[in-house]
């Protein structure tokens, strides 16, 4: 059964592959396609219905299974990716983020020259926030916000700029990372042994290498989109006019920004746990207020205010409907036992332990592509790491940490992937597009983190 159940994913995910690319409704597709597969688990005996509360019915089961996961996003992340982009879109309704670009464009007009320069800076800058706000879409939302308009105004085109957006999520790295947590686990040790011995030495130098490799890619797309006649530039805001709020509005979008890297632990000024939730609440309050005091009137707040509802819908629409589907599909291939049957094969074909490393490590950089999620495709994989590495007589953080990378590698280039979605919909380009823009650069990457891991260190 085992063998019919991966032949069934293989052609489920041929089917879906040639249904997004014909631009069918992507959630439409996944959640079917997600249903259909626990529902063959189901019938094929491979696995139960994954349910916390089962309804006493197989059948009911499997919708209860969806709920779940609607349920399970939503107050996990879906929630904190509605509230950023209401809040993003409150920013662009009160030109907070017109006076931000008004005001970053002149100390930045140097970059005017070298845009591709200023584009690049944005990947180490926002892996730094990463760290402080371990959530890709999040973070993707919060850098639209702000990196976005400055860097397409200094004339970088509108993929480009988002695809070094994600580019500054490629690796879920620090303490605070759920992956990070469940990798040093697995190898017993603690996660902030686990990232300074590990994470950083092996980061740093494929973090220059991916800079390097964005710059020159990045600039030769966009030369040839242009050359096709393709309109890759976004509208730019006209410098030379002020927006008419106070200067202090420009802080608006940077504020949650700034809230979370105050009170985050790896500053340790305040003994206090601010997730990205409050942060933004706590700026829109502040906003809010702003908006009353220069509009001179509570009533300019409550006229304004419903472009947060309408942002927060937005996002709820395109976004977390598409991230609870691509889980609902994660979790199809899980319980067909795709990833089980991937590992088990490529262990047992009698090759060294390198060699199935890499194996492994381009396996998994495959399945977080098409799952989605860096999370999903790691958690799968993990706990079957430390059982192969004593087979094959070596440390399991070896065969740990290039997996661990490359997960989070995989989801910056998946057209369904949460944090492409969040950014995609903001900026209003094609997930596919940017997917696709992606590949080169972290086929790449992800080939230099394997050389790097195993043949220097």
């Amino acid at each position: 059964m085992t063998i019919v159940a991966f032949a069934l994913c293989i052609v489920i995910i041929a089917v879906i592959a040639v249904m997004l690319y014909r631009k069918f409704n992507p959630q439409g597709v996944l959640l079917i396609a997600g249903l259909l597969m626990v529902c063959l688990a189901l019938i094929l005996g491979v696995s139960p219905v994954d349910v916390t509360k089962p309804t006493g019915s197989a059948f009911f089961d499997i919708f209860k299974y969806a709920e779940e996961k609607f349920v399970s996003n939503f107050s996990r992340a879906g929630l904190m990716i509605m509230v950023i982009g209401g809040y993003v879109a409150f920013m662009n309704k009160i030109q907070a983020t017109n006076m931000l670009v008004y005001l970053a464009i002149k100390p930045l007009a140097v970059f005017k020259k070298y845009p591709y320069l200023a584009m690049v800076l944005a990947i180490p800058i926002g892996q730094l926030l990463f760290m402080t706000t371990p959530s890709a879409a999040g973070v993707g939302l919060l850098l639209v916000a702000t990196l976005y308009p400055i860097l397409v105004n200094l004339g970088v085109s509108k993929i480009s700029a988002l695809s070094v957006i994600a580019a500054a999520t490629l690796f879920d790295q620090g303490p605070g990372s759920a992956n990070t947590a469940a990798a040093a686990a697995l190898v017993d040790l603690t996660p902030i042994q686990y990232f300074i011995q590990y994470q950083i030495p092996t980061v740093i130098p494929v973090t220059l290498l991916l800079m390097a490799i964005y710059y020159w890619y990045n600039k030769r797309c966009d030369k040839r989109d242009l050359a096709a006649g393709k309109e890759i530039y976004s509208e730019k805001l006209d410098e030379s006019k002020r927006p008419e709020v106070p200067a202090i509005f420009a802080f608006l979008p940077l504020l949650p920004i700034v809230l979370l890297v105050v009170f985050s632990s790896y500053i340790g000024l305040f003994d206090v746990n601010l997730g990205t939730t409050v942060a933004m609440l706590v700026s829109l309050l502040v906003a809010m207020i702003c908006v009353a005091i220069h509009g001179k009137s509570y009533k300019a707040v409550f006229t304004l205010f419903p472009a947060f509802w309408q942002g927060m819908g937005n996002v709820f629409a395109s976004v977390v409907t598409l991230i609870v589907c691509a889980e609902i599909f994660s979790g199809g291939l899980i319980s067909l036992g795709f990833i089980d049957t991937l590992v088990a094969g490529s262990t047992s074909i009698g090759m060294g332990g390198v060699a199935i490393s890499i194996v492994i490590v381009s396996i998994i950089f495959l399945a977080a592509m098409m799952m989605g999620s860096g999370n999903a495709a790691f958690f799968s994989f993990g706990p079957l790491v430390p059982g192969i590495a004593t087979q094959l007589g070596m440390p399991a953080v070896d065969m740990v940490l290039p997996m661990q990378l490359a997960a989070s590698m995989g989801r910056a280039t998946s057209p369904i992937a949460g944090v492409i979605v969040a950014i995609c919909g903001v900026a209003g380009v094609p997930t596919m597009d940017l997917a696709k823009r992606n590949l080169v650069p972290l086929t790449i990457g992800v080939t230099a983190l394997t050389l790097i891991h195993f043949f220097i260190y």
